[in-house]
C-alpha cells in the first residue's frame, strides 16, 4: 500500500498516516520522530513530534507537533460523546496555542462553501464565537477571561479570483492578530478516518494540498505570526480505494492456492496502470466522499468550533457561549 502514494503522486495530509506509510517500509520507528498516545472514552489521541530536519525529509512534513484525535463516535448522532470530543479538542489545542491572556486570534475557515466536502472551514467559522467587535464597540458586554477573536471565510481562488493567502495576509496586516487558526478539509488514505479524525498542527497549512490543488502556504514564514492548523479528512483518493480493494481481494483468496498463485504476481506497475486507466476520464484524480457527508461535516464543524471557543475563552462557562453567538 505504501508505494501507491509515491507511484501516483498522491499527497498525504495526516502526519499519522505519513508515519504509517514510512513504517510500512522499515517496520521501525523513524529517527527524529517521537510519538505519544492517550486514550479517552470516545477518542484516541496520537501526538507525532517531528524533531529534526532529517525526520522532516523522511516524513514529508515540516518540523513540528501534529496532534491527531481519532473519534469514530463523530460518525453517529451522540451529542454527549461529541461534547467530550470537543473538550478533548480544546485541551489538545491549548497545548499548541501558547497565548497570553489578552492575545488576539484570527480564525480562518478555508475551503469552498458551495462544495460540501470542502465546506468544513466556513462551517466552523459560522459556529465559532467571535468577540473582537465587542472589545471595540461594546466592552461593557465582555465576560471575564474573553480574548479578542475574529473570523474569516475567504473562499477559494475559483470564486474570488484572489489567492486565499493574499486575502488572509491583507487581513493580518490590517488587524494584527497574535495568532491565526486555520481550518481546512484534508484527504485521507483510510475511509474510516473520513470526518472522524481531527489533526491539529503548529506548522501551518497549504490550502487545497489534499486534493492536488496546492496554493500558497499559510505559516509563520508567510504571515509573520504563528499559524495553527486544524484539519479533518473529508475525502479519499479513488486510487487508494481501488488499491485497497485489490490488496484485500488477494488476501481473501489465499485459501485458494491455484487462484492465489495467479493474482499474487500482480506488482505495483500493473496495479498503477490499471487504476490510471480506470481514472483516466478524471485525469487520474478522482476524490471520493460518502453520501452522508452533509451530516458528517455539520457534526464535526460543531465539535471543532466548540473546541476552539473553549480553548480561546477557557474561563467562560459553557452555558454563556450562546449569548455571544450570532
Amino acid at each position: 500500500m505504501q508505494n501507491i502514494w509515491q507511484a501516483m503522486n498522491i499527497h498525504v495530509d495526516l502526519a499519522l498516516e505519513a508515519r504509517e506509510i514510512v513504517q510500512g517500509k522499515t517496520g521501525q520507528e523513524i529517527p527524529g520522530v517521537r510519538v505519544d498516545r492517550e486514550k479517552f472514552n470516545h477518542a484516541t489521541v496520537t501526538i507525532v513530534h517531528i524533531e529534526d530536519p532529517g525526520a522532516e525529509q523522511i516524513m514529508g512534513k515540516p518540523v513540528g507537533t501534529y496532534i491527531t484525535i481519532e473519534a469514530p463516535v463523530l460518525r453517529h448522532n451522540d451529542p454527549i460523546a461529541h461534547h467530550e470530543v470537543g473538550e478533548i479538542v480544546a485541551r489538545q489545542l491549548s497545548k499548541v496555542l501558547n497565548l497570553a491572556d489578552n492575545a488576539s486570534v484570527l480564525v480562518v475557515g478555508l475551503g469552498n462553501w458551495h462544495a460540501t466536502p470542502d465546506a468544513l472551514g466556513p462551517k466552523v467559522v459560522d459556529m465559532t464565537m467571535v468577540t473582537r467587535h465587542i472589545f471595540n464597540y461594546a466592552p461593557q458586554e465582555l465576560a471575564p477571561g474573553m480574548r479578542p477573536v475574529s473570523a474569516l471565510a475567504p473562499g477559494v481562488l475559483g470564486i474570488t479570483g484572489i489567492e486565499t493567502a493574499e486575502i488572509i495576509r491583507g487581513v493580518v496586516e490590517k488587524i494584527q492578530p497574535d495568532l491565526v487558526i486555520a481550518i481546512d478539509a484534508l484527504a485521507s488514505r483510510n475511509v474510516d478516518r473520513i470526518a472522524t479524525t481531527i489533526q491539529i498542527a503548529d506548522t501551518g497549512v497549504s490550502p487545497g494540498s489534499g486534493v492536488g490543488n496546492q496554493r500558497q502556504g499559510l505559516n509563520k514564514q508567510t504571515l509573520g505570526i504563528p499559524v495553527v492548523a486544524i484539519g479533518v479528512p473529508t475525502v479519499v483518493h479513488a486510487a487508494v480505494i481501488a488499491n485497497d480493494t485489490i490488496e484485500e481481494f488477494i488476501e481473501q483468496i489465499k485459501n485458494s492456492p491455484s487462484v492465489y498463485k495467479v493474482f499474487s504476481t500482480l506488482n505495483l506497475d500493473i496495479t498503477r496502470t490499471v487504476i490510471e486507466k480506470v481514472l483516466e476520464p478524471f485525469g487520474g484524480h478522482l476524490m471520493v466522499t460518502p453520501k452522508e457527508i452533509d451530516d458528517l461535516i455539520q457534526r464535526t464543524a460543531k465539535v471543532i468550533a466548540g473546541g476552539i471557543t473553549r480553548a480561546l475563552h477557557p474561563q467562560m462557562p459553557v452555558e454563556q457561549y450562546e449569548y455571544y453567538l450570532q
